[in-house]
C-alpha cells in the first residue's frame, strides 16, 4: 500500500513539473484551421498567377502584391484563430494563457521564425526568390522544433517534417508552390487532427 502511495505521489509531482514547464493549451483545431486557411490562400494565389498570363512573378507586379496580401491574410487568420482557441482551451483547463512558460514558448518559436522572415525579405529584395518556399518551410520547421521544449512534444515531429520538405524543395525549386501547399496546408490539417483527437477531446 505504501509503495502505491509513493508511486502516486511521484506521478503527481511529475504532472506538476510538466504543467509548470510546458504549455498545453495549444489547440489541435487551430492547426486544422491554419491548414485550411493555407489551402484556400494557395488556391487564390494559384488562380491569380494563372490569370496573369505568366508562370512566374515579378516583384513590382500587381499579382505579386495581391499574393503578398493573400499571404498576410492567411498568417493573420491563423494567428488570431490560434490565440482564440488557446484562450478557450486554457479557460477550460483552468490555466493561465500568459505565464512564464508561454513566454518562453513564444520566444523560442519567434526567434528562428523572425530570423527566417528577415532573411527571406533580404533575399527577395535582392531578386533571389527562387528558394522562398524552401526557406519558409525550413525556418518554420526550426521554429517548431525549438518551441517543442515548452509545449506538446509531438510538435517537434511536425517541425522535422517541415524541415525535410524544405530541404527537398531546395533540390526541386520549381515545385516550391506544391511543397508549400503540402507543408503548410495538408501537414497542418493532419497534425492538427492528431492533436485534436489525442489531447483535446
Amino acid at each position: 500500500m505504501r509503495t502505491e502511495e509513493y508511486l502516486k505521489d511521484i506521478t503527481q509531482i511529475k504532472d506538476m513539473m510538466n504543467k509548470s514547464s510546458r504549455f498545453f493549451s495549444l489547440s489541435g483545431l487551430s492547426g486544422i484551421m491554419a491548414g485550411i486557411y493555407a489551402l484556400i490562400g494557395a488556391a487564390i494565389a494559384y488562380y491569380l498567377v494563372s490569370i496573369s498570363g505568366r508562370e512566374y512573378l515579378i516583384l513590382d507586379g500587381k499579382i505579386f502584391n495581391y499574393i503578398l496580401i493573400d499571404l498576410v491574410i492567411v498568417a493573420t487568420l491563423s494567428i488570431v484563430t490560434a490565440i482564440f482557441l488557446s484562450v478557450k482551451k486554457a479557460k477550460k483547463n483552468d490555466e493561465k494563457l500568459w505565464n512564464a512558460t508561454s513566454k518562453r514558448l513564444l520566444i523560442a518559436f519567434l526567434t528562428p521564425l523572425l530570423t527566417g522572415g528577415i532573411y527571406i525579405i533580404i533575399k527577395i529584395t535582392s531578386d533571389h526568390y527562387g528558394l522562398t518556399g524552401s526557406l519558409m518551410l525550413i525556418f518554420y520547421g526550426l521554429a517548431l522544433v525549438n518551441a517543442s521544449k515548452y509545449t506538446i512534444g509531438n510538435v517537434k515531429y511536425l517541425g522535422y517534417i517541415e524541415i525535410v520538405l524544405g530541404l527537398i524543395c531546395a533540390i526541386y525549386p520549381g515545385y516550391g508552390f506544391w511543397f508549400w501547399v503540402f507543408g503548410f496546408g495538408i501537414m497542418h490539417i493532419l497534425y492538427g487532427s492528431l492533436i485534436y483527437f489525442k489531447h483535446d477531446r
